[in-house]
């Protein structure tokens, strides 16, 4: 199983907002040449982004369905590879101080993948973790402070736009 953590300079929110956008996928997500929102639900249980892997003059388009979504806390994918499998990607988000804790871990689930599963593997994993988060960082940093209308958690509106009758959860497309 490869963990790995990030701390981030900006709120909980701010990291949900990248989350929740699937056309960002390919700016933080390490290996994707392209990214769109398949379905405009995402990060909604059972939504998919889709996504192109370019190995030279081959390319590969696959998809991630989002099998666990809970606002403001977790996000859990499954990261489809045809015929390789697939592979369980694991994301908690959680306040620090300021600032917010992203933790990743992945492992793969199904196919050949999950049965070549081994310490090496989950080497390669970790480097790959450890740019990938750095990426996320970089790019939620690089951001403006989100809409104060939004929870600092991340898991919908403030408690001050609650109590003012213009309820309902941010949903970013």
């Amino acid at each position: 199983m490869a963990a790995r953590h990030q701390l981030i300079r900006k709120p909980p929110a701010d990291v949900w907002s990248v989350l929740r956008d699937g056309d960002l996928y390919t700016r933080w997500v390490i290996g994707t040449d392209d990214s769109w929102n398949r379905d405009g639900r995402w990060p909604a249980v059972g939504s998919e982004i889709g996504y192109t892997v370019r190995l030279g003059p081959f390319a590969y388009e696959g998809r991630t369905v989002s099998r666990v979504f809970e606002p403001g806390q977790r996000l859990e994918l499954e990261s489809m590879g045809g015929r390789s499998g697939s592979v369980r990607i694991a994301i908690r988000v959680q306040p620090w101080g300021e600032d917010t804790l992203v933790i990743v871990d992945e492992h793969p689930l199904t196919g050949p993948v999950a049965r070549w599963h081994n310490t090496v593997f989950d080497a390669a994993i970790q480097l790959r973790h450890r740019a990938m988060l750095a990426r996320l960082a970089r790019l939620v940093e690089s951001e403006p402070t989100s809409d104060p209308g939004v929870d600092p958690h991340g898991d919908g509106p403030s408690d001050a736009e609650a109590g003012s009758g213009q309820g309902g959860s941010r949903v970013d497309a």
